[in-house]
């Protein structure tokens, strides 16, 4: 990989609550930069929605690459929320021309859309649906994600339940039942594709690719009989690349990091972590991978001479690891904390920088050069 000896710049900002999940919102200007974040205060059994603005200060920071300015990440809007969201995507949406927020929650089962007017920015409508208002989920949402454009949000869970809601044109919160195990099988994770495609992960390191325009379920499997002579595993993300929609990766139990290419099912490729025949692929981890992304900003030198081309993933583990892997390659460790790093996103719009939440109340910006 090319990109990962360069110095990289990292700023804790401590917060008075516990970061569930955040995302960074479409940039308004080209100098301004807005998080959004679900926090939750123990003290008062509270949550909320909250927006930070990511700004430069007259400070900088000498890193072996030269001198860097310095950010501050202050709460521009607060907004309280009547549920703890594990789960938050966002998307620019085609109808509004403004930012989609969804929120699931992994407790209740409730999903909810918020509208954000990204000048002030500030949220400006709230639309949910909830337990009571009809068959969701049994339980909570385990995994979720919103399509872009359509702002589609499709989701899963441990009821082995399959959902697609959207923002209906009267304003109200539509949905529609794709698939239904009855509880036979169980989803952990999920990921669009197109707007007729996606993917999903659940128990056992396994993956499934799903086609809506044909019904019965999934139209491909992959096996998690691969990784041998280890404990069942649970898949906690997936990714799809944009350009490259036929290779999905996966974050999971034992620091596991792996491929999924549909041209060859059958034959996942391990990134990090357990491999095929319970041997172990070079790795910064061996807890949870809570999250992984295809990360733009780091060029692989294999993608001309490799005939499965993977390119480099980011991924972000219990044991406090934010890290970048690719196949045949050392991992680059980019942040190494004594606590759980429980999510984070590449910037779309400027993928030299990264936030990520921490499990001791603190949110953390890298800067890459």
């Amino acid at each position: 990989m090319d990109g990962g000896g360069a110095a990289v710049t990292v700023q804790r900002f401590h917060q008075p609550k516990y970061v569930d999940a955040l995302r960074w919102l479409p940039p308004s200007s080209p100098f301004h930069r807005h998080v959004v974040a679900s926090l939750y205060d123990f003290d008062s059994d509270s949550s909320s929605i909250d927006i930070f603005s990511l700004h430069a200060t007259a400070s900088t920071a000498i890193t072996n690459s030269g001198a860097r300015s310095l950010t501050n990440l202050d709460v521009v809007s607060s907004s309280p929320s009547s549920g703890r969201f594990s789960i938050l995507r966002v998307s620019p949406s085609r109808n509004t021309h403004k930012p989609i927020v969804a929120a699931a929650s992994s407790l209740s089962g409730s999903l909810y859309f918020f509208v954000v007017d990204a000048v002030e920015p500030t949220l400006e409508a709230e639309l949910s649906l909830t337990p009571s208002d009809g068959p969701f989920h049994n339980g909570g949402i385990a995994g979720m994600d919103l399509e872009e454009g359509r702002c589609e949000a499709i989701t899963v869970g441990e009821d082995g339940r399959v959902n697609i809601a959207w923002i209906g044109q009267a304003g109200g919160v539509n949905h529609r039942r794709v698939f239904d195990s009855g509880g036979l099988v169980s989803y952990s994770a999920v990921c669009w594709a197109s707007p007729a495609e996606f993917v999903t992960g659940g128990p056992g390191f396994n993956l499934q690719w799903w086609d809506q325009r044909k019904t019965g379920g999934p139209v491909s499997h992959s096996t998690g009989k691969w990784i041998r002579g280890t404990s069942p595993g649970m898949v906690h993300s997936v990714d799809i690349h944009p350009s490259r929609k036929h290779i999905c990766v996966a974050g999971a139990s034992s620091g596991a990091v792996f491929a999924w290419d549909l041209r060859q099912p059958q034959q996942p490729i391990s990134l990090s972590g357990m491999g095929p025949g319970g041997i172990m692929t070079e790795s910064l981890s061996e807890s949870e991978v809570w999250e992984v992304q295809y990360d733009p900003y780091i060029q692989s030198i294999n993608l001309s001479a490799s005939t499965v081309q993977i390119p480099p993933v980011m991924m972000c583990s219990e044991d406090g690891v934010l890290a970048v892997v690719e196949a045949g390659e050392s991992p680059i460790e980019l942040l190494s904390e004594p606590c759980a790093i429980n999510a984070f996103e590449v910037d779309p719009h400027n993928p030299s920088a990264v936030v990520c939440s921490l499990e001791w109340e603190t949110i953390a910006v890298l800067t890459r050069p």
